[in-house]
């Protein structure tokens, strides 16, 4: 009867026979695989991350490689970064316009029923896809190609809306089949472990990415268009300096009277910049994301009968998310005054608390599923020992859900500065970085740091008008 018990689980494996099946897929979650690329990068040693990464496909074709582009770009990589990220958003590309299921990912999402979510294709968080048309656009902007950032920044905002429209729809259909199979989850037990993030626009829009889009604009001169993001981003995060100088001064190029007197008379008069002097905006990029963790606990399900049975779950859950402390950063012996741009441990906190739902509905399916396959064995031998094997399975395959991008900052802050044309110098974790300020143009710097380490990189964004 020991055959039979392994005839089940075969057959569960053969429902299985996707590109996300592995050992680690089955038995383990993302985030503990990763644990070493994580350490590694929060540690600041971007080359190991990097050779940790090369080799890996534990989150598929487009999770993968959002962190292969992460880690390269932190590494200064720029070729490989860039090439990764494509890879990424064209698996990204294939997912939002797939119109129906295919035959291979039906096989991922029925063995997912009788293993765990870990084998079926990852559908990105908004703000990840934010994300990855962001770093796209830093690539193009650190080979001096404008017009290629500005096309990612624009692409940026609409793969999210249409995220947001597929991820309602997954939760209807999650629903939907549990009604189906007779059973529902306490929901209200399980929701309440995952609290809101907040309904602040800081949860659900990213000000790094507003902010670095309308300043791209503006230095293409679409005053327009840089408008929009920059008073967009004001709305995610209206204490910010840098932000708020940028509104103002676009409102009056445009002649946007009524917005000037709103303006001014709520934050006052914009710093000018004198005739003759450069100004240096710095984006600060921190720390580490939080990953998921994994929680075990009992769900209760209810059967068409009325019926109710206690099983042991795994989800994903933040838990006791801690902030990294930077120093400020020095230019010329002097600290930089830092605003908050964008926050991505609440963004991430956010989507999980959005996605939970849906995760439960589809827990309880599983759970239903693998009870079945457990009351099959049973029947099948009187000894219980294919009952005892396919419940050892069961609980040995139930991971969590943990995939997530890893890599990115934690926080990320903004900074400016009017300065004399010249060489400049910042100052990070100890070391020395040279700024050339050119009189009456902007320059742009890029700081990513994680642990004592450093990436840093300048570029000119055109004349100050």
């Amino acid at each position: 009867m020991k055959v039979r018990a392994l005839v089940i689980l075969s057959s569960s494996l053969l429902l299985s026979a996707c590109a996300n099946l592995s050992a680690g897929n089955l038995f383990s979650h993302y985030a503990s695989q990763n644990s070493d690329v994580y350490s590694e990068v929060k540690a600041g040693n971007y080359k190991s991350a990097e050779s940790e990464l090369e080799d890996s496909n534990v989150g598929g074709p487009i999770l993968s490689n959002m962190e292969k582009g992460r880690v390269s770009f932190l590494a200064e990589n720029y070729p490989q970064s860039f090439t990764a990220l494509q890879l990424s958003d064209k698996a990204a590309t294939e997912l939002a316009q797939r119109s129906t299921v295919s035959i291979s990912e039906s096989a991922n999402q029925a063995g997912s029923l009788a293993t765990n979510d870990n084998l079926t294709t990852y559908e990105p968080a908004d703000y990840e896809l934010g994300y990855l048309h962001l770093y796209l656009g830093l690539n193009y902007l650190q080979k001096n190609n404008l017009e290629g950032a500005l096309v990612e920044m624009r692409r940026a905002n609409q793969v999210q809306e249409k995220a947001k429209k597929r991820r309602q729809q997954e939760l209807q259909e999650a629903q939907d089949k549990m009604k189906k199979n007779g059973v529902q989850p306490n929901l209200g037990s399980i929701l309440s472990q995952y609290p809101d993030a907040g309904k602040t626009l800081q949860a659900v829009q990213n000000g790094y990415l507003l902010f670095l889009s309308a300043t791209l604009y503006e230095a293409d001169n679409q005053l327009n268009d840089a408008y929009i993001d920059y008073k967009r981003a004001l709305a995610v995060n209206p204490e910010n300096s840098e932000i708020i100088d940028a509104t103002i001064r676009i409102a009056k190029r445009l002649g946007m009277n009524q917005d000037l007197r709103s303006l001014v008379k709520q934050y006052g008069e914009p710093k000018v910049i004198p005739k003759g002097q450069g100004q240096l905006i710095v984006i600060d990029e921190r720390g580490v994301v939080a990953a998921k963790n994994s929680w075990r606990l009992s769900l209760p399900l209810w059967d068409s009968s009325g019926q109710v049975r206690f099983y042991s779950v795994a989800l994903p859950v933040y838990k006791n998310v801690r902030v990294e402390n930077f120093s400020p950063l020095i230019l010329d012996d002097q600290s930089l005054y830092p605003s908050l741009l964008a926050d991505t441990n609440l963004m991430a906190q956010n989507d999980l608390s959005e996605r939970i739902a849906t995760m439960v509905l589809k827990q309880g399916l599983r759970l239903y599923v693998k009870d079945q396959l457990s009351r099959q064995a049973a029947k099948q031998d009187d000894s219980g020992v294919a009952n005892l094997i396919v419940s050892l399975w069961n609980i040995a395959t139930e991971q969590p859900d943990t995939r997530s991008w890893l890599t990115l900052p934690a926080q990320v802050y903004s900074s400016s500065v009017n300065l004399s044309e010249g060489e400049h110098f910042i100052v990070a974790a100890g070391k020395q970085y040279p700024i050339n300020i050119s009189a009456n143009k902007r320059t742009f710097v890029w700081v990513s740091r994680q642990g004592n380490a450093t990436t840093l990189w300048h570029k000119q964004l055109g004349a100050i008008q």
